[in-house]
């Protein structure tokens, strides 16, 4: 019995992937829930199984374009496989003999036990007896442009699509960003004098993302218009603050939301934020962890950026960017002194956002920051 293989639908914004590559070639036989290739979208990676035992017999080829829904092949069950046979012994090649690379004139003096000194004309003698193959070198893998060097690789399926978003991001949406800086002090503070407990009682280490993602969600609720999104002629505000929070890998940047962030306490959202990085980074991160969000935070200070611009995460309309704490001199009542300081970010969709709601989410954030009792008292 032929079972058909279809491309399955994988979220909501998703109409079609790419044949990233193919773990088992058409023709081969498979078994129940084996890879049999890899797809590609603009979110995540997925990996196919097969459907049951057979033979697998495939339609498409890698870097195909395909939708979801198609068929791309079968696995036939009355083909059955065929015996292993057990291999036979080879007898061993002959060994490659090195060529014999001829002594120069002033060389074999040597070995004659006298003394001499190699001469031009011993030089050039000497290059004209060696063989061509043994002058000749392997083609360098590296094209030689001018005075440097340069290397080429193809871009890969994800990272097309990525570029694609980015330049439609900046083309389909007014963006402006604006910027502001917090005083980090209180929550180092916190987090020294608490880092103990709070690993001892959640089983993660508090970090700052959670203290963001807090201060976030108050802003938010402050200032709704941030919470939003273009659909058509109609401005759709969420109600709900679901934060994403994006995650570099090697396969490039993905964006897990975490849910219902006003519901979450800090070492709830500290143990979604590792248990995301950690899927990211091993590649087994889903469609529905990526599904959904209505805001995004970006960690540039990781990296140890001091201050840049974030782009849009669409359909989103804003993005919030963090960037390294660095000691600086700041005027603090009337005296100069020395704080803990980070940059702050936020890009947005100028259609939706005017610049004073923007300004006054950073106000909002900044305050919950410097002032995190703010947080616990819903102000």
């Amino acid at each position: 019995m032929k079972v058909e293989i279809k491309i399955p639908a994988m979220g909501e914004s998703v109409a079609e992937a790419i044949i990233s590559n193919i773990l088992k070639p058409s023709g081969s036989f498979v078994k129940l829930d084996e890879e049999i290739l890899e797809l590609e979208t603009d979110k995540v990676n997925q990996v196919l199984h097969a459907p049951q035992n057979g033979q697998l017999t495939l339609t498409v080829k890698k870097e195909e374009t395909v939708t979801i829904g198609q068929v791309i092949g079968y696995v036939d069950s009355d083909v059955k496989a065929p015996a292993q046979e057990l291999p036979t012994t080879q007898p061993s090649p002959p060994k490659e003999q090195k060529p014999i690379t001829p002594v120069p004139p002033s060389e074999a003096k040597k070995n004659e036990g006298e003394t001499a000194r190699v001469t031009m004309a011993d030089f050039v003698a000497s290059v004209k007896e060696t063989p061509q193959a043994a002058l000749s070198k392997p083609p360098s893998e590296t094209a030689e442009i001018g005075e440097g060097t340069t290397t080429r690789k193809k871009m890969s399926s994800l990272r097309k699509v990525i570029a694609a978003r980015l330049v439609e991001a900046k083309n389909r949406t007014a963006m402006l960003t604006t910027f502001n800086e917090v005083d980090m002090s209180a929550v180092i503070k916190i987090r020294g004098q608490e880092k103990d407990h709070f690993l001892k009682k959640y089983g993660v280490k508090l970090g700052f993302i959670s203290f963001f993602v807090k201060a976030v969600v108050a802003a938010l609720k402050q200032i709704p218009e941030v919470n939003a999104m273009i659909d058509g002629d109609e401005i759709v505000t969420f109600t709900s603050y679901d934060i994403g929070i994006a995650v570099s890998t090697e396969r490039g940047l993905m964006v897990p939301v975490i849910k219902s962030c006003d519901q979450l306490n800090f070492g709830l959202i500290e143990k979604e934020i590792e248990n995301y990085a950690k899927k990211a980074r091993e590649g087994s991160i889903s469609i529905d962890d990526l599904r959904g969000g209505s805001f995004t935070i970006t960690n540039g200070g990781v990296f140890g950026s001091l201050l840049s611009t974030p782009i849009l995460n669409p359909p989103q309309s804003a993005i919030l960017g963090m960037h390294s704490i660095v000691k600086r001199p700041v005027v603090v009542e009337e005296e100069i002194v020395i704080r803990p300081m980070m940059y702050v970010a936020l890009s947005y969709d100028h259609r939706i956002i005017d610049g004073k709601e923007a300004v006054l989410f950073l106000v909002h954030l900044k305050q919950s920051l410097e002032d995190p009792s703010r947080l616990l008292l819903d102000l």
